[in-house]
């Protein structure tokens, strides 16, 4: 269009046509035709304001006909190819073999492809979007998964999950087979990665699966507190794709479309029989693609780039790996435990009814209350047991569940021999010895009142008239009657027979 306005420019200022055509380079013929359009089009210099070349190619070529003639083609359903594109595993080719068999004669296959990417311009804009080196970690789960025999016998079939992580700048991709897209495997799966790249990158971009976003949002996703805790252990961050905005993780949808075409197309024809054979079996193509295979455009394998770009720029690995853990809301019951898998942990006695997080490791439980740990147990199995640490316990509590059998007998042989062979005697008499437990507590205690002499004295009192509770026990004290010895009956006195009298031998 810049040549047509010199033309016109030209010509409104007195110029030969033939001139004009030497002084553009044009044959006179070209001229001529342009001048007639202007012409026909009312054009005239100046030319108005604001007419750019669009609109001035639109008034010199509105008339101009299709040098196809009057042949009529089918037009094709453009939005409807779209949609069809859209779709697992169909092409442009697969889609004008369709249209082709409706329509013979029709366009040819690269015409076909040339205005569908003309109509594809006509959608929205695709942003060019630029790595930063060591940036970004792309990661996903592929559609596919391999299938494994997890039973010789049976034939039974299980198939296994593809993870795929594949670094932003160098393009470097990472594959693993897990059993399931569960947080455990989802979070083992980002260990193994960080380790086969041998860093750390600054931003880890998954998708809004309900694995690693708890609540998927456009502003403020909320991501697992599991996937959060991970990031945190590595120095590194999680930024998730915009929901439904594939274009975001174009990286990793071609990693993806790459792992599958590259990997489970060669491996089809294989029989595995554990999750191993098929790591293993993946390992040897990752390393096929990542450091045979140049890419296209830049002639370079993704190794090299990678340990160009890539390498320098990622965190080192922490000196110990992620321990996967589990985050559960918990509130601590009237007796200061928190139920966890059928077990109970104590947590201080005056978090009672609070609300807490409790964090699971395979070896411990851990208990926060607003950000603060307050209790740490080893993990135990759901017996329904309780697992109570002293320090936690009201000091009440505490002194109450320091008195056991084998305390009281040894508190109660310091006091003297009279008063161990009487709280032996309580706990023998009765059918099962928790039963004489707080008798015998109660005469140990009496020593703080009375004293250890008064205490042997008057145990001895006891045993000899065959008073052996803590109330005769009590009452002889309170009553001075261990200061006064016992009354003793004559050897030759004729004993005395009474149905109510029981006699020595009971108390054999």
């Amino acid at each position: 269009m810049r040549q047509a306005r010199e033309i016109i420019r030209l010509k409104f200022s007195s110029v030969a046509t033939r001139e004009i055509a030497r002084r553009l380079g044009l044959a006179p013929s070209t001229v001529r035709e342009t001048l007639k359009r202007a012409e026909s089009a009312g054009l005239c210099w100046p030319l108005p304001e604001g007419l750019n070349d669009g609109a001035l190619e639109a008034a010199l070529y509105a008339s101009r006909r299709s040098k196809r003639g009057h042949r009529r083609i089918a037009e094709p359903d453009w939005a409807a190819v779209h949609r069809e594109m859209k779709r697992k595993h169909v092409t442009l080719l697969i889609l004008w073999d369709e249209y082709i068999a409706a329509n013979p004669g029709a366009y040819s296959y690269s015409r076909f492809c040339e205005l569908y990417r003309a109509f594809e311009k006509t959608l929205s804009v695709t942003m060019r979007q630029t790595y930063v080196a060591g940036e970004r970690l792309f990661v996903d789960y592929a559609g596919d998964g391999v299938p494994v025999i997890v039973d010789r016998l049976t034939g039974e079939i299980r198939m296994a999950q593809i993870f795929v992580a594949v670094l932003a700048a160098s393009s470097l991709t990472f594959a693993r087979a897990t059993w399931t897209q569960a947080l455990p495997d989802w979070i083992d799966a980002h260990v193994h990665a960080f380790e086969a790249i041998g860093g750390v990158p600054q931003l880890i971009v998954p998708d809004n699966a309900k694995t690693a976003i708890v609540k998927s949002c456009f502003y403020d996703p909320q991501v697992n507190r599991t996937y959060v805790d991970m990031a945190t252990h590595y120095a590194t961050a999680i930024l998730p794709a915009r929901p439904r905005k594939p274009r975001d993780k174009a990286k990793v949808e071609s990693a993806v479309l790459i792992v599958e075409r590259w990997l489970l197309g060669r491996l089809r024809r294989r029989t595995f029989y554990c999750l191993a054979e098929v790591n293993a079996a993946i390992g040897e193509l990752l390393q096929s693609l990542n450091d045979g295979k140049p890419l296209r455009r830049l002639g370079v394998t993704r190794r090299k780039l990678f340990e160009e770009v890539d390498r320098p720029a990622l965190k080192a690995l922490p000196a110990e790996p992620y321990e996967y853990c589990e985050w559960r809301l918990r509130r601590v019951g009237i007796d200061y435990h928190v139920e966890v898998d059928a077990h109970y942990y104590s947590v201080p006695y005056r978090f009672a009814r609070a609300e807490v997080e409790a964090r699971l490791t395979s070896r411990a439980v851990e208990v926060f209350f607003k950000g603060e740990r307050i209790a740490v147990h080893l993990r135990m199995s759901g017996n329904r047991k309780h697992t109570t640490i002293a320090e936690h316990m009201p000091s009440s509590h505490r002194r109450y569940a320091g008195w056991t059998i084998e305390r009281i007998r040894a508190d109660a042989r310091l006091i003297g021999p009279a008063t161990a062979a009487l709280c032996e005697q309580i706990l023998e008499q009765r059918p099962h010895p928790e039963q004489g437990f707080r008798a015998c507590l109660g005469i140990v205690r009496l020593a703080g009142s009375f004293g250890t002499e008064r205490l042997e004295a008057a145990a001895e009192r006891a045993i000899e008239i065959g008073a052996k509770t803590y109330g005769s026990v009590k009452s002889i004290l309170d009553n001075k009657l261990d200061r006064r010895p016992a009354g003793r009956r004559a050897a030759d006195a004729a004993p005395i027979q009474h149905p109510n009298i029981r006699g020595p031998r009971y108390y054999h």
